[in-house]
């Protein structure tokens, strides 16, 4: 008999968001190893992509690494290898503190869904999903570090982590994602006019 978790693990894709702060005397080297260790990731079955956004605010060298993977299976093999730890020993001497996020794909709780009895639970499509979360965390983070850093900066890192993210998923989850999915009904949901004038 078949494991259901197990099954759902092996077609679901996964993120895995990290937060760097590098310290400013090794800046140069810490990309370097960014470099290094995002291309050996990519020789890793499942490996699905990475993005790296810089710091934004002068003198605050935070670094954004979000890393995409096909599977847990594969992300796990990946996170669990000798090669992966062996880069995070490099980094000891020039990443001051480090925080990580782990993300199943599947963002429906964010989503405000067409109304249609005809469709149960509709979905868009995974690179959808992935260009509409780009669309509305992007711009979040960029304001969040405007706002919130020169406030933040006397506080301890992890507290001050804690505010920005909750700054953030405050208000992806209302108004932005909801209005976004609205305003974007029409590229997430191209079958729904065309179901409704057929009716």
């Amino acid at each position: 008999m078949t494991n259901p978790h197990h099954d759902i693990e092996s077609v679901t894709p996964i993120t895995l968001v990290i937060s760097e702060v590098v310290d400013l005397n090794y800046v140069r080297e810490y990309e370097a190893w960014s470099r290094g260790i995002n291309h050996i990731a990519k020789e890793f079955e499942g490996f699905l992509g990475v993005e790296v956004i810089s710091p934004r605010v002068d003198g605050y060298p935070e670094y954004v690494v979000i890393v995409k993977f096909d599977n847990y299976k594969h992300f796990r093999i990946w996170m669990t290898s000798s090669v992966y730890h062996e880069w995070l020993e490099k980094s000891r001497d020039f990443i001051s503190a480090r925080s990580s996020q782990q993300l199943p794909n599947g963002m429906e709780m964010w989503f405000s869904l067409p109304k249609n009895k005809l469709i149960e639970n509709p979905q868009p499509t995974y690179y959808k999903k992935v260009v509409l979360g780009i669309l509305a965390v992007y711009p979040l983070i960029l304001l969040s570090n405007l706002l919130l850093n020169p406030l933040l900066q006397s506080f301890n890192y992890f507290f001050s982590l804690l505010v920005s993210v909750t700054f953030v998923s405050a208000l992806l989850t209302y108004p932005v994602m909801p209005s976004l999915t609205k305003f974007l009904r029409f590229w997430l949901y191209p079958s729904l006019p065309r179901r409704r004038s057929a009716k």
